[in-house]
């Protein structure tokens, strides 16, 4: 196999980021994890505060999903949710509230750290190396690990077997529905205990984004615990086990998915009648 790392950022700008335009500093040395609470769901973001600048666009949220669940956030534009995601996995500094993983406080940790305590995050746009192959895209994952990586990535080729059938061609050659495969299939090779998915599904075609949600579907059977932000807030509800209805940062609603989707004024309100 191939050296995953050889020469790469100067083949791809968008790894070493000469505009300096990135979100995460990577910089950013971490803290200390601390010990979770009683009682904690395996991940829960608690009473989130914070922003960009000194406006707050987090007012007090709560996100919470148990091993295996699949937790969906939606809302109206502008609510919050990709904000939420991003403090959860340490992009957007805190002023109030913590986020705890697997029993851990992991709120002092950089997003760095984050990956390497079990978080994996895909951002909805940007997420795939464009001039490297599917293959390279999916070495790149395993960047952590310092082991035989290439079992997780049949696993992965075995999830998403039109992604298999283009490894030798360049990710940025493949259709949006494929990209955002090989995306999930890079924050898997992290062997994440968790996965975050920021508006998976956007401007795929509707069999797509089904085939997509059956395959988040058995990521969660596996016993990883999806959180995912999603605009198809149907269709995302009807696979969820919890759901959270943001409003201006903070919880409208929160409840199973079924329950959500029953609710005439969440139905009215948020999700079209």
């Amino acid at each position: 196999m191939s050296d995953p790392f050889a020469n790469r950022g100067n083949r791809d700008a968008s790894i070493v980021n000469p505009r300096g335009s990135g979100t995460v500093d990577g910089t950013r040395a971490s803290g200390p994890t601390r010990p979770g609470r009683a009682g904690d769901a395996f991940l829960i973001g608690e009473a989130m505060r914070g922003g960009y600048g000194k406006a707050d666009i987090l007012n007090g949220c709560t996100l919470a999903v148990e091993k295996g669940q699949i937790a969906v956030i939606v809302g109206p534009n502008g609510a919050g949710k990709s904000t939420a995601m991003k403090a959860i996995f340490g992009m957007l500094n805190l002023r109030e509230g913590s986020v705890r993983l697997d029993g851990q406080d992991i709120s002092a940790l950089n997003p760095q750290d984050r990956v390497r305590a079990g978080m994996g995050f895909v951002p909805q746009v940007a997420n795939v190396f464009p001039t490297m192959t599917v293959e390279e895209n999916l070495e790149m994952g395993a960047y952590i690990r310092g082991d035989d990586f290439r079992q997780t990535m049949a696993q992965v080729y075995e999830l998403f077997p039109a992604v298999a059938d283009k490894r030798r061609q360049n990710a940025g050659e493949l259709s949006g529905g494929q990209r955002q495969q090989v995306a999930v299939g890079r924050a898997l090779m992290t062997r994440p205990k968790l996965l975050m998915l920021d508006e998976p599904t956007a401007g795929v075609s509707p069999i797509v984004m089904d085939e997509l949600f059956d395959r988040i579907i058995e990521i969660a059977r596996s016993g990883i615990s999806i959180l995912m932000v999603e605009q198809n807030a149907k269709q995302a509800l009807d696979i969820a086990d919890i759901g959270y209805v943001l409003v201006q940062g903070a919880n409208r609603y929160t409840d199973t998915g079924a329950a959500l989707m029953a609710n005439p004024e969440v139905r009215r309100t948020f999700l079209g009648g």
